[in-house]
């Protein structure tokens, strides 16, 4: 069977953080599973070779890379989240943009409630509302 799951590399040892982050935003969302380095490594002993959570009922992995890379995230590629409530939508902006940068101040656009932030690893979130 095919699957797609989007990816996430962190290059600074934040995954396990960020993934503790991102599964608290939204309810039921938990971590699936984890693999961690061992002493020895290659990787730093407990940051995570491969991990698998969902985040508003997406599946996401990711990884700590001990190979620092000339790239880093960008927001021309982002994670889409649409919720029930402008004051859900308030509550995950608040959230994520703290310590992040905003793209898109939460607004009506002409389509909605709309906001566009980078989290405090650089992740790019795109957050509408329902209605």
């Amino acid at each position: 069977m095919t699957d797609l799951v989007p990816f996430l590399m962190f290059q600074k040892r934040d995954a396990a953080e960020a993934m503790a982050f991102y599964t608290s935003l939204f309810p039921g969302d938990s971590v699936l599973s984890e693999e961690r380095y061992a002493a020895g490594g290659p990787g730093p002993e407990g940051t995570i070779v491969m991990a698998e959570f969902t985040v508003a009922g997406q599946r996401v992995r990711c990884s700590d890379s001990f190979v620092q890379h000339a790239f880093d995230f960008t927001p021309s590629t982002s994670l889409f989240v649409t919720v029930e409530s402008a004051d859900e939508l308030k509550r995950i902006y608040e959230a994520l943009g703290e310590g992040g940068g905003t793209l898109m101040p939460l607004d009506d656009y002409g389509f909605g409630p709309f906001a566009w932030v980078n989290d405090r690893w650089g992740v790019s979130w795109q957050l509408s509302a329902k209605g």
